[in-house]
């Protein structure tokens, strides 16, 4: 059985109150589930960094991890 929700009702200024929206626009969602979402997060402190952002959206770059493992790359370096 999924937990009951409460409805609670609270006042947000316009322009953050436009900006829920077009979020659950964008992410085809409810305002409900944007608002629960943010709230988790923040009770959680369940905070993403960037770099974990951005790695859902790029393809993971394939080639060698370090590039001075390989001597070629080190060729004239210091010099």
């Amino acid at each position: 059985m999924a937990n009951p929700m409460r409805t609670v009702s609270f006042k947000l200024p316009e322009g953050l109150d436009d900006a829920l929206s077009d979020l659950a626009r964008r992410r085809n969602s409810s305002r409900s589930a944007i608002v629960r979402e943010a709230l988790e997060t923040l009770a959680t402190g369940e905070r993403r960094s960037v770099t974990a952002a951005v790695d859902e959206l790029v393809t993971p770059f394939e080639g060698p991890a370090n590039l001075s493992t390989n001597p070629k790359h080190m060729t004239g370096y210091g010099r």
